[in-house]
């Protein structure tokens, strides 16, 4: 995918995000008011910082298909994840405040006066948050961008808070209140992980953690498939940002030309490359047998 091709759909992807909560405010914060419904208000507020975080996704992440440049020499990439870890943040604390407003439901029971036009506003919320949803997982199968795939499970979350708000309306209808706030504290502690694991990962992105040891062996496996390769040490994979980056020394027979010797570099970084999750390879050409190598696992 070109870069434009890239930043045009994270951009409509983000934007749609914003619009989306935008349109749920609106909707559940008037019907909220006007029946006093303190779930539709809370679902509301929830989606006020959902708002804030698409709008830093849409102005902020696309940076990320920046080409590099003098200030930025190994690219963006790492904004992405950053802006990912945001998002993260967000809903983690909005899981905590979701959390907090369960119990205090349940201390003090305010019950809102019973509509129907309660569940038309949360059944709009539920279907505009998944259709986000959707169209934010539809663009980012090309993207593969962790900022949109942090919004895609914030989305989910509303539609989370959302049905625990629609069980707490029923449960006012049919005169059992308490099951607002319980659906609301199981609820929050789901926000809260997702939160957390979203964070997690993009914190790994973010310091340049290495990935797992069967990403390292499959890096390994495609240097070795060469048939020119005899021995692979000194392997560095690392992220940067949500890609990886590979630095390796390979063994080769010393006594070859230095073309046939350059060819063999340049096929082994582009076969790297292509290996799924790598952004760059750097190979590093050793005579075989000279064992002039740091003591690390292959």
């Amino acid at each position: 995918m070109s870069e434009a091709v890239g930043r045009d759909g994270f951009t409509k992807a983000a934007a749609v995000n914003v619009v989306g909560n935008a349109a749920k405010i609106v909707v559940e914060g008037a019907v909220g008011l006007a029946f006093g419904s303190v779930a539709l208000l809370a679902d509301a507020a929830h989606s006020v910082a959902d708002l804030a975080a698409s709008l830093v996704v849409l102005v902020w992440g696309r940076r990320s298909f920046d080409a590099p440049d003098d200030t930025h020499p190994h690219g963006h990439d790492r904004i992405e994840p950053l802006t990912a870890l945001f998002v993260g943040a967000i809903i983690a604390l909005l899981g905590l405040l979701l959390l907090y407003e369960s119990v205090q439901g349940l201390l003090e029971l305010e019950p809102p006066v019973a509509s129907p036009l309660l569940l038309g506003a949360l059944a709009f919320a539920i279907v505009d948050m998944y259709l986000v949803y959707r169209y934010t997982e539809y663009v980012n199968a090309d993207i593969g961008s962790t900022a949109l795939d942090a919004l895609a499970v914030d989305c989910l979350n509303d539609i989370y808070t959302s049905i625990a708000a629609v069980v707490g309306i029923l449960g006012v209808m049919l005169g059992q209140p308490l099951l607002d706030p319980l659906a609301g504290g199981l609820v929050s502690l789901l926000v809260v992980y997702q939160g957390v694991e979203i964070g997690r990962e993009n914190v790994d992105y973010l310091v340049g953690a290495a990935p797992s040891s069967k990403k390292r062996a499959e890096i390994t496996n495609a240097l070795r498939k060469h048939p020119d390769v005899e021995g692979v040490h000194d392997l560095t994979v690392f992220y940067d940002g949500p890609v990886l980056e590979v630095e390796v020394h390979v063994e080769v027979d010393g006594d070859m030309s230095f073309r046939r010797a350059h060819d063999i570099e340049s096929a082994l970084a582009s076969r790297l490359r292509n290996v799924e999750g790598v952004g760059d390879a750097h190979v590093h050409l050793d005579p075989s047998g000279i064992g002039e190598w740091k003591d690390q696992p292959e």
